[in-house]
This record gives C-alpha cells, structure tokens and sequence, in this order.
C-alpha cells in the first residue's frame, strides 16, 4: 500500500528532471547501475507501482491512477511483459474500477490474483486526509474498509478472503501458493499474519508495537522480510498511537526485517534511519532489495539497495535523482521490474521499467 503520487509530490519534487549521466546505447540506464541492462520503459504517464511478476515469470501485475484517463485512484491492472526489446507492453485493468485497490498478487495457478479493495465500503475512491491538519507530514490512510478479495483473470470476484473489522492490505503469497502474509490492524496495531488458505486458520507472526507491513516470503520458503516502524520514546509512541487511532500512520522512520518464515527469530538487518522498504528477496533467496532515502536528509530522493540477510554488503544499485522503487527479480532470476520517477519529461510521473537482472 503506498500512495506513490502524493509521496513525490510532498517529499521533493525539486529533484526530478536533472540532468544525470546516462550509459550510451541503454538510454534509460545511468551510470554505476551495473545490475541493469537493456532497461524499458514500460508504461507512459500517470502513477504505476507495485508491479509484481506471475510465477512463470510471464506476466506482472501492477496498481495505477491516472486522473487524465479517468483512474482517480489505485486500480489493479494486468500486463504480458515484452519477450524482447521494442515490443509494446499491453495490458488492462482487472479490478472492478470501484473504490481504492492496492498490492496485487499472482495466485500460483496463474489463473488467480489476490488484492485488497475498498468497494464494498463505498464504489468511490476514498477520501485522502488533510496533511495539514497533521502539521504536512507524510502519512498513509489505512482505510477501514479495506479487505483482501480473490478474482480470477476476467476480473470476477470469486472470494473474499478477509472480513474482519479494519485494515487488511498488502498480502502477498509463499512461493508454493499455500500462505498468504498480510497487515492488519484487527488486534489495535499494524500486525502481520499469515493465513493458510486452505483452511483460512492463520498466525499473527509480529507483537511489537509499530507498523508491520509490506512483507515477502523468501523463495525458497525458509524466510520471510517486511519493513516496520519502532517508535520508542514517549513522542514516537503518543503520535504513533494518536495516528493510528484515526486510522492513519506515517510511515517515514522504518527499517527491513527478516524472520524464519513462521515468524520467528526476528532481526532488524538495516539501521539506516528515514523510510527504509518496499523489500523483498532475490531470486536465489540470499540477498534482498529494498528502496531507501537514508542518504537524504531532506527525504529525497529514493533509490534501491542490495543487502544481505545479515544486512552487511549494502550495494546501492539504482541512481536516479527522484524515485527508484518497488524493486521485484522475476522468478527465473532474469528479469527485474521497478517503478521509477526517470525519463518523466519532468512531471511528476511514476512508471514502469523492465530490464535484465544481471548478477
């Protein structure tokens, strides 16, 4: 769940459009993004995020608002990626164009996603909160009418996944399509839970106080990594709780987590400071990628980094002066998809590249 958007807009819009060197032949490539190659741009104009790949590597799926096109707020769309340099990308909306949705995912049959929605609230798009009101911070509505629904490829829902009273957002599935892991705030703070969807018997897996979001199943199935906050003087903890009790948080002080895939053994692996997530794991479940500003005092701009699981060996992997973010290897390894504030023309468009992963 992210309102990508808003998020430039506020934290410094100052920084996109400079001039920055770029590697000759891959245009959309700068220099010292060694991983990247062949980079693509995939869409063109409006905010596109959370692009997320299918098992088989084939396809990805992605949330997008584009006020000129009618898409006044987050709706789930559904692509083929380019099998080759030049081709087009094609691709269409598969959620029902009511309310808000976020953080879609792939079921393992191909045949399936999950996302969460807010249509059974309301069919419009949710009101955004007044910043002003909260001094400008940045922060994220957690909107109560938000819960996980599965649909098939026509954009049929054909179930609804959670029901309880709140939030319920950004599920994503374990690699053999048996667990989902999701945020909630059922129990009075933004907790993770894993459910088996066979039998819909499930597990909080986190307890501290603070926002647990945004979490990944290692491929391999033995880990899992999620971005949290950890508010701890009496400050933080009075403007966390006071946030979250009108159904809000602001989520600029958080770091990557990793735990055992049931949630034990958990380990903070950054203690970088500012907004520290959107991580997730490497195809060979040994490293993760993250998006970070820790470089910024004045919170912009936004790259993406790799690390360890020990979070030793940081690399900074991308280096646009606005926003590089929602990083995600395709399952084959070959392949990573981001949403990145380059090649904009100097609007404040976030879109879609796709370039090869090169180790």
């Amino acid at each position: 769940m992210f309102k990508i958007g808003q998020f430039v807009i506020i934290l410094l819009f100052a920084f996109v459009g400079k001039a920055q060197n770029k590697v000759p032949n891959d245009t959309l490539r700068f220099e010292g993004e060694r991983h990247f190659k062949n980079i693509q741009q995939l869409t063109f104009g409006g905010d596109n995020a959370e692009a997320y790949w299918s098992a088989d590597s084939k396809y990805v799926i992605f949330q997008r608002t584009n006020p000129k096109e009618g898409i006044n707020c987050d709706q789930i769309f559904i692509g083929k990626v380019p099998e080759k340099q030049g081709d087009v990308f094609t691709y269409r909306r598969i959620s029902n164009g009511k309310g808000r949705t976020t953080c879609a995912y792939f079921m393992k049959d191909g045949k399936h996603i999950i996302y969460a929605s807010t249509h059974e609230g309301s069919s419009d798009c949710p009101p955004v909160p007044d910043r002003a009101k909260y001094g400008n911070k940045y922060i994220w509505p957690l909107y109560n009418t938000y819960d996980i629904y599965m649909a098939d490829l026509k954009g049929n829902i054909v179930k609804k996944i959670t029901s309880a009273k709140g939030y319920d957002a950004e599920a994503t599935l374990s690699y053999d399509g048996m667990k989902m892991i999701y945020c909630s705030d059922k129990d009075g703070d933004l907790d993770l839970y894993i459910m088996n969807l066979k039998n819909g018997k499930e597990t909080k897996v986190t307890t501290a106080l603070g926002y647990d979001g945004g979490a990944w199943f290692s491929p391999d199935g033995t880990k899992i990594v999620w971005r949290a906050s950890r508010p701890k003087s009496d400050a933080e903890i009075k403007e966390y709780k006071e946030l979250l009790a009108e159904g809000m948080v602001a989520p600029t002080n958080m770091e990557v987590w990793v735990a055992n895939a049931d949630g034990s053994n958990a380990k903070q692996i950054t203690n970088l400071a500012q907004a520290n997530w959107a991580p997730n794991f490497t195809a060979d479940s040994k490293h993760i990628i993250f998006c970070s500003n820790h470089e910024y005092k004045r919170g912009f701009p936004f790259n993406m980094y790799l690390v360890d699981l020990e979070g030793k060996n940081m690399e900074k992997i991308s280096r646009d002066k606005g926003f590089d973010a929602f990083p995600m290897i395709s399952p084959n390894g070959k392949k990573i998809i981001f949403a990145s504030n380059r090649n904009n023309g100097g609007t404040r468009d976030t879109n879609l590249f796709l370039a090869d992963w090169v180790e």
